[in-house]
């Protein structure tokens, strides 16, 4: 973990000197120039002694940060940018987000669930602004939305005065709130803090025929923005942009740094409104930069900016040094950054005190500490956290639903093939394991290749494996109005994602009526297979003892009502009755009854959702030509403590006779029959 020290009591003597040395700066306009750009490489006044105190804003002031965010990718970069800013914040944040449908979807419950103290996040719909952009033609590769950060002092509460603006590309490595105090230092007629840009471009010597937009000297760089909003607004910001904008696209015809061109017109013509930070605000990454002359020592790093579209992979003297800063963001444990602002009160987080209640009123001696802790853990939730480009989807389609741990991570691929339709995996991962994660998925030419599975990421905390929790959030991005409830180890058959969906409709299962479709489980006991083509196929293994049904052996009553001796002859669909313990793989209306989350681990989470469906009075169909296979792998650590531990078992069994106490509240007399059916399996036992 990287140290967060906080800075040391200064004496009255030291204080008074760093004052003094504050005030000869000031003195010296080396922080309020901005007409002196004149292209020469005069940067030592940028570096860390100009920076101006952090004691001298009060303690807990709520600072403001604006990003715009579209997409799938830029998403997941948002989320490096913010734990950065978490890490060495000491104040409270208000996250002023502009974002597209997909981005607010991933990130309003990443927030949510990441649950920080003392973070307030507000999101506005970018799709309401871009006809004020959209009219500019822009080659960078940030499209559209690389020109919203124009618009922002309409686009932000009126009553908003500052606010820090960051691409989502930015790396922090100290306290935002330094950054905030170069508020204090705009004169009068000041409204924009940037950092000059670290590369020729604006200069127009980078090749021949080079035609950047005009700009002072360098230019400024828009990866990081401070604006005073109230004086923007007053100053007629709108018209002032879209008034130099439209003259020179007359000559210029597009944008090739989106937002930035444009910033930097407006202020060749009004030099006044800007305010030069020191370039260590803004270390600029680019394929042409000369940001190493802008720092001289490690500690004088402030912010990193990754700013070509090369990113990680761009070439500079010292990057492999920013990319373990960056590294180090991008892998660390967000759950760690749950922490309070000592000295900072602030409202907590929807549902935290709740929580924080009921954590309280657990005994930690209790043998079932684990499993209540677990069922309490408000896990981080990033949804589809790669690109997802579905067809559209019609009525009978299916999705198939399933969850997945990092040793699961090999059975991927073999899925893919046989699964072509719409698939929605939750997959419960650390950080660190995300990217490997990633890597693997780039790297494999079937999983690269799908633009139609969805993959979403709980955030591993705890001891136990939440699978019902898991399951859950699959389930609810599933886009199809059928799921079939699978589990990442077994392979459908290859024909079974067009048979449901003309088993769907040939059935008619579009109505009111509730039906569950059986889809008989088998196993192999070997790792290489000849996977059968159809149903013959898999009989003829099943009669030369190469496959099996599913849990013969250790747990028959999970699979018996299946009733696989009829199946064998079956040529039309035929009802089965629910019987204790039943737990087959089903297709159901993708609004079907949860998964019962306080079953973690290994035991019993199917079948209490089996359970549910019956409750529900769900009418379970076998179908007669599905199937799907276990293939075997070693087993997980739960079930090994649930085959070594009496407690984990003794546990079970309180999770199970809670959720029959919790069917009799719900269901009554109706519920009965679970509980007798419960006693006879003890008893049978």
């Amino acid at each position: 973990m990287l140290p967060r020290g906080r800075p040391r009591a200064l004496g009255a003597a030291a204080l008074l000197l760093l004052l003094l040395l504050v005030g000869f700066f000031l003195f010296d306009g080396r922080l309020r120039g901005s007409a002196s750009l004149d292209g020469e490489l005069t940067w030592d006044h940028n570096r860390s002694a100009c920076v101006p105190l952090r004691s001298l804003q009060p303690k807990c002031e709520l600072l403001h940060v604006a990003i715009v965010c579209a997409g799938y990718n830029s998403s997941r970069d948002v989320i490096t940018l913010v734990k950065s800013m978490l890490f060495y914040r000491k104040n409270p944040l208000h996250l002023h987000l502009v974002t597209d449908d997909v981005a607010r979807n991933i990130l309003e419950t990443l927030f949510h669930t990441w649950m920080v103290p003392a973070v307030r996040v507000s999101f506005y719909n970018a799709n309401e602004f871009q006809s004020q952009v959209s009219w500019i033609p822009n080659t960078h590769y940030s499209g559209l939305y690389g020109l919203l950060k124009l618009v922002l002092p309409d686009a932000l509460p009126p009553d908003l005065v500052r606010v820090i603006v960051l691409d989502t590309d930015i790396t922090f490595a100290s306290d935002i709130a330094e950054l905030w105090a170069f508020f204090a230092h705009f004169s009068d007629k000041q409204m924009i803090g940037l950092v000059e840009n670290q590369s020729n471009w604006y200069l127009g010597n980078l090749w021949k025929n080079h035609r950047p937009w005009p700009a002072l000297g360098r230019g400024f760089n828009t990866g990081v923005i401070l604006l005073r909003l109230d004086r923007l607004r007053e100053a007629g910001w709108e018209q002032m942009w879209k008034a130099t904008a439209q003259r020179l696209l007359l000559t210029l015809s597009t944008t090739s740094l989106a937002d930035q061109d444009i910033f930097n017109a407006v202020i060749k013509e009004h030099p006044g409104l800007v305010l030069l930070l020191p370039c260590i605000w803004n270390v600029q990454l680019s394929d042409h930069t000369l940001a190493e002359h802008c720092y001289s020592e490690a500690s004088d790093l402030k912010v990193i900016h990754w700013n070509s579209p090369r990113k990680l992979r761009v070439k500079n003297k010292h990057v492999q040094f920013f990319r373990n800063l960056y590294l180090t963001f991008l892998e660390y444990d967000g759950n760690l950054l749950r922490t309070e602002l000592f000295g900072c009160p602030s409202q907590p987080p929807p549902r935290a005190e709740q929580l924080q209640q009921a954590l309280a009123q657990l005994d930690e001696e209790d043998a079932c500490f684990e499993f209540q802790q677990q069922w309490l853990t408000v896990h981080r939730v990033h949804l589809t956290f790669l690109p997802l480009d579905p067809l559209p989807s019609e009525a009978h389609d299916v999705t198939l639903v399933a969850q997945l741990s990092m040793d699961r991570l090999q059975m991927l691929e073999a899925l893919c093939s046989h699964w072509p339709g719409p698939m929605s995996l939750a997959l419960y991962l650390t950080d660190a394991e995300t990217q490997q994660f990633l890597r693997f998925v780039e790297a494999s030419t079937v999983l690269s290749a799908r633009s139609n599975v969805a993959y979403h990421v709980v955030y591993r905390e705890g001891p136990l494996y939440p699978v019902n929790h898991l399951r859950n959030v699959a389930l609810a991005q599933a886009l199809t109005s059928y799921v079939f409830l699978s589990d990442i180890d077994f392979l459908p058959a290859y024909s079974l994602y067009g048979y449901l969906r003309a088993s769907i409709k040939q059935l008619d299962l579009g109505s009111q009526r509730k039906v569950a479709l059986v889809v008989p489980a088998f196993e192999s006991l070997h790792y290489r297979l000849s996977f059968p083509t159809s149903k013959a196929e898999l009989l003829a293994l099943l009669d030369a003892g190469s496959l099996y049904t599913f849990r013969y052996d250790v747990w028959p009553r999970g699979h018996a009502p299946t009733d696989y001796a009829r199946w064998r002859e079956a040529r039309a669909p035929y009802r089965v009755q629910w019987a204790a313990d039943y737990e087959p793989y089903v297709v159901v209306p993708r609004e079907c009854p949860r998964y019962d989350s306080r079953f973690v681990g290994f035991g019993w989470n199917k079948v209490a959702h089996i359970v549910e469906l019956d409750a529900q009075e769900y009418e379970f169909l076998v179908l007669p030509e599905a199937f799907t296979i276990h293939m075997p792998h070693a087993p997980s650590l739960d079930i090994s403590r649930f085959r070594s531990s009496p407690a984990y078992r003794d546990c079970l069994q309180a999770l199970k006779d809670e959720f029959h106490q919790d069917l009799s509240r719900r269901y009554g007399a109706a519920a009965l029959k679970y509980l007798t059916a419960l006693q006879q399996s003890r008893s049978s036992a």
